[in-house]
């Protein structure tokens, strides 16, 4: 049964909004920079670096999928991200 908090506690909206494609590539870019150390440390963490991979390869998808859809918010975003911008061939 519900009560009268659960109800209020989940009407109530988040600040951040974690599925818009700017926070999702946002928050990768900060596990990509936080694990570049590590690997200066740890230079044989395959498993670590499969997942950094994985993480690349997810923002990649993001950022192409946002260069598509708003060209000026995927520039907005890389230059305040100091990220390389996709070639053309990598659509």
């Amino acid at each position: 049964m519900l009560n009268k908090n659960s109800i209020i506690i989940s009407k109530k909206k988040k600040k951040k909004n974690t599925g818009c494609v700017e926070f999702q590539i946002i928050s990768f870019t900060k596990k990509i920079r936080a694990l570049v150390p590590h690997f200066e440390l740890h230079k044989r963490d395959y498993s670590s670096q499969r997942g950094l991979r994985k993480i690349l390869e997810k923002r990649r998808r993001l950022l192409s999928y946002l260069k598509k859809k708003n060209v000026l918010d995927y520039q907005r975003l890389t230059r305040k991200l100091n990220i390389r911008e996709l070639n053309e061939k990598e659509f």
